[in-house]
């Protein structure tokens, strides 16, 4: 009788957990698209977890067959069997629709619940409660579909408040009530899914704060790595037009022509330093994935070279998306210098990135002037625990590169 819940956006878990996982960690089927399922950033209709997962809360529906039996053996007045079919399709339609606001960003599992949620919730219990009359102690088959809906949906405390409550309603039914050792089983089920839902809602908790942290240490890492590079820059620089200006200030009076010649190079070298520090900049600026992607398809665009796009940068997980954004800046600055090509497709799949071209190919694209790059995105690459490879697009030389990353 293990119900679906209404699940959270799932941006906060762990890219690593997915259905499976949690399947094996004993969790309620509503825990499967949850949190710590995936964690897509695009729209949520280009997911098949958003756009289906509602399907599994309808599966598990098949569970309120009781009180539908109920209704149809019971001995109320007929006002009240009315009551209870109307409670009964009202509260399908409630928990559905209170499913798949969940799964768009309803709220739950570390983030506010929405008045909506909150509005669902209480109109879950009203059901349930107005269906007593007709139903009697099968009433008790709408406890865990609201227990999952807390725990999910809601806050933790509701979760706790949910789940106690729920257990002893149904104990008292159990123990109080005239034959209400006939709903035994559904005190044990309510008891061991009070269980599941606090072990797995904490699991999932605990992986998106994982998750956040990996983040924060990610864009950290990357935000000293542009500072590293800015210090190395404007260090080196400022020390040799130093020299330099102490050069010339020698020079004025002995030398006139030597000192003009200095403060030429000193001008090169400001002018320099400027660039390469607004480079530097611009590439921090860029600190999403998504951004990138429209940084490269203007630049590409500029250069009269088409880019494709398969799949979606929300596939990758915020940490991922990282590393990916930089190495596509990268492999989009050899498109543009080295590859002479007329297209180039990207690939966003989960865990793996690929961006390859129709140029000239590795033989001539891959020379001493893009050596540099390719030893930084391959180094990038490896500080993120990801796979690089670099090769010819197609069988034969000259058939384009490929760039491809994966974790």
């Amino acid at each position: 009788m293990t119900p679906h819940s209404t699940p959270d956006d799932r941006r906060r878990a762990r890219p690593s957990r997915d259905a499976a996982d949690l399947a094996a960690l004993g969790a309620p089927p509503a825990a499967w698209s949850v949190p710590g399922a995936r964690a897509p950033r695009g729209p949520v209709g280009k997911d098949p977890w958003a756009r289906f997962g509602w399907l599994m809360a309808v599966i598990w529906l098949v569970f309120l067959v009781y009180p539908v039996l109920a209704l149809l053996r019971s001995e109320a007045s007929v006002a009240w069997v009315v009551v209870g079919w109307t409670a009964l399709v009202l509260f399908v339609v409630l928990y559905v629709t209170g499913f798949m606001h969940g799964m768009r960003g309803g709220g739950g599992l570390g983030r506010p619940p929405s008045t909506r949620q909150w509005i669902t919730f209480a109109a879950l219990i009203l059901c349930a409660a107005v269906s007593v009359p007709a139903e009697g102690g099968s009433a008790l088959s709408f406890l865990p579909f609201i227990m999952s809906f807390a725990s999910y949906g809601l806050t933790r405390v509701w979760h706790w408040i949910t789940t106690i409550a729920a257990i002893t309603i149904a104990a008292l039914c159990v123990f109080l009530l005239p034959g209400g050792l006939s709903y035994l089983s559904v005190l044990a089920i309510i008891g061991l899914l009070g269980v599941v839902n606090t072990v797995s809602t904490w699991l999932i908790i605990r992986s998106a704060e994982a998750e956040q942290l990996g983040l924060e240490l990610a864009t950290s890492e990357g935000r000293e790595a542009v500072a590293r590079d800015v210090h190395d820059l404007i260090g080196h620089s400022l020390t040799v037009v130093g020299l330099k200006a102490q050069l010339v200030r020698r020079l004025m009076d002995s030398d006139p022509e030597r000192a003009k010649a200095e403060l030429a190079d000193i001008e090169r070298l400001t002018a320099e330093a400027i660039a390469g520090v607004r480079s530097s900049v611009a590439g921090a600026r860029a600190t999403t994935l998504v951004e990138q992607l429209a940084s490269s398809r203007d630049s590409l665009r500029a250069a009269d070279i088409d880019l494709r796009v398969d799949g979606e940068p929300a596939t990758l997980s915020p940490v991922q998306a990282i590393t990916a954004s930089w190495i596509l800046r990268e492999a989009t600055t050899n498109a543009l210098r080295h590859s002479e090509a007329r297209t180039v497709r990207v690939l966003f799949a989960p865990g793996r990135l690929v961006v390859e071209d129709d140029g000239i190919g590795m033989a001539e694209g891959v020379g001493d002037g893009a050596g540099n790059g390719i030893r930084g995105m391959r180094e990038r690459a490896a500080e993120a625990g990801a796979g690089f490879m670099i090769t010819a697009a197609g069988e034969s030389e000259g058939s384009g590169t490929r760039v491809e990353v994966t974790w």
